[in-house]
């Protein structure tokens, strides 16, 4: 396993420890849809969240979330709506984004609740 896989499974495991410890019901990790994968799909009493993590090293070139464009986004929700319809949930859906940065200490956390809004064409 090279370095950047290794980060991304243990900055999602974080990702996902985070999630439990602030009340989230996991239903999902890695759920894939055709060719897309979300990340994680948790759920509170009110939506159904579904959660993109991005995990770096630093941030000295430019914050993870910036890693999420339009084009993941559609993907995402194309997925989601997947999701929803498959397992008949009945909930508003919300997109997340947790980044996770390495640090001395293990990582940092940024949870970024309703990141986007689902992009109309």
């Amino acid at each position: 396993m090279n370095n950047a896989h290794y980060l991304g499974q243990t900055g999602e495991e974080a990702a996902l420890n985070y999630l439990k410890a602030n009340g989230y019901s996991i239903r999902q990790q890695n759920w894939r849809y055709r060719r897309i994968e979300l990340d994680i799909i948790a759920e509170t009493a009110q939506y159904l969240v579904v959660v993109e993590v991005k995990s770096r090293r630093n941030t000295l070139f430019k914050d993870p979330f910036e890693a999420v464009d339009y084009a993941k986004m559609r993907r995402m929700v194309m997925a989601a709506h997947a999701y929803v319809l498959r397992y008949g949930i009945n909930k508003e859906v919300r997109f997340d984004i947790i980044e996770v940065v390495s640090t001395a200490n293990g990582f940092a956390i940024n949870h970024i609740a309703d990141a986007f809004v689902p992009p109309v064409e």
